[in-house]
């Protein structure tokens, strides 16, 4: 019966072959491409994710990175920004580019007919951005107006503020966005510098999917990497948590009070007992209702609306944070009933039951979080980019499946860490 509905699918095309990764060779070096075939429908969807490229690097001008990605949105020198962009629609092809904390990322979406020529667009791109004086002035004057409407959503604010706190001094206390002054300061040969240093070769990973030849495409592909600039990969660096708890209240025009808060965290992202920590902070704050925060300051006290807590593990740093907001009159009690929760928590860990639950939820919701190319292709490229073996992620359902209430407990009362909390307050 099983060989009778895989033949039937294969006729149909209608295939979904697991991911893999491979390597493009290059004279001194290989670029590693992680694909997954899925011929469900005639698309082809690629990145190209640039290592050690995003607002991390923003070292002297805050928000660097991400202007640069604007910048690449304004198509080629030779065509120009509209041009460009009626190139690519004439053909259903859409290219983008966006950077993130740790990684800069160029996208390409097509038809698979119209893949060889997104290629050739891409390569364009990355051989003559339209980087010109017009296009710095209109990339800026949009984002000078974005960061100016910004001023006003506190929610924005009392999160870069509390970066600010954890991460003092580092660029993980700048917004990735920038500031009005670090963004009105970029100039045409910052963003010239960014790309010569961090569009390259060697910081290049690949990820395809879709109803495409990838041997076929492995070929056109080394093509752009052949005409890139090889570069140098440096290594990512990693910002500890300002171990000095700290508390900023900033007053503004507000009718609610918008409270963050974070600590430490002290565990690696390629811990062993970083399925630990996930199902202990979900527990704790990220699983919504049912979750200690939520229960505790909405259900019983009713002093926010939502509350949550989450877990920011990646190369570059590792830290627990969270949010609520409260009424005015509200903000001290609220703040308390934070700091209780947490303590309550590591002192006392989780119940059998909320155990029990939150494995029901984690691995039940699993195919959601699976269903599409996208998803897939970033769990592989993620198992990749954090040198684990392929299929690790269901490796660490089995290990949740198996997590026993007493060593979830004892992972718990380790990280006394999280008790010290700072907060970034945004208050009347």
């Amino acid at each position: 019966m099983i060989k009778k509905i895989f033949f039937t699918l294969l006729m149909m095309g209608q295939i979904i072959m697991a991911a893999t990764i491979q390597y493009i060779e290059t004279q001194d070096f290989k670029v590693p491409i992680i694909f997954e075939e899925d011929r469900r429908l005639p698309l082809v969807s690629m990145q190209f994710i640039f290592e050690n490229s995003g607002s991390i690097t923003d070292t002297k001008k805050a928000g660097l990175a991400k202007f640069s990605a604007k910048i690449l949105g304004e198509g080629t020198k030779e065509l120009g920004s509209s041009a460009f962009a009626e190139s690519l629609e004439s053909k259903a092809i859409h290219i983008s580019s966006h950077a993130g904390t740790e990684t800069f990322v160029m996208e390409l979406g097509c038809l698979k007919e119209e893949f060889d020529t997104g290629l050739k667009k891409l390569q364009a791109l990355l051989s003559d951005p339209n980087i010109s004086e017009d296009a710095l002035k209109k990339v800026k004057t949009t984002t000078l107006g974005s960061l100016s409407s910004k001023q006003n959503n506190f929610d924005y604010v009392a999160s870069n503020e509390l970066k600010r706190l954890l991460f003092k001094d580092t660029p993980l206390a700048n917004p990735s966005s920038g500031t009005l002054e670090s963004v009105e300061s970029i100039e045409l040969e910052d963003v010239k510098s960014f790309i010569k240093e961090h569009l390259v070769s060697s910081r290049l990973i690949v990820a395809i999917g879709g109803d495409v030849d990838i041997e076929k495409a492995k070929k056109e592909i080394q093509k752009i990497i052949a005409s890139m600039p090889k570069g140098e990969l440096k290594k990512l660096a990693h910002y500890e948590v300002n171990k000095k708890v700290e508390e900023s209240i900033l007053k503004r025009e507000t009718e609610q009070a918008y409270m963050y808060f974070g600590s430490p965290y002290n565990i690696d992202y390629d811990s062993a007992d970083y399925y630990k920590a996930k199902v202990a902070t979900f527990i704790l704050g990220t699983g919504g209702f049912g979750s200690r925060l939520m229960e505790e300051i909405r259900v019983k006290q009713g002093l926010a609306y939502s509350a949550y807590a989450r877990l920011s593990v990646s190369k570059s740093s590792s830290y627990m944070s969270g949010y609520l907001q409260t009424k005015l009159d509200s903000l001290e009690v609220a703040q308390n009933s934070v700091k209780e929760v947490i303590a309550e928590f590591v002192k006392n860990g989780v119940t059998e039951d909320e155990l029990e639950q939150t494995k029901k939820f984690l691995l039940g919701s699993e195919p959601l979080r699976a269903e599409t190319m996208s998803q897939r292709l970033n769990r592989t490229f993620m198992e990749f980019y954090k040198g684990q073996e392929l299929g690790h992620s269901q490796k660490e359902l089995e290990l949740i499946k198996k997590l026993k209430l007493k060593d979830l407990n004892e992972f718990i009362k380790n990280h006394k860490e999280i008790l010290n909390l700072s907060f970034a307050i945004v208050t009347k």
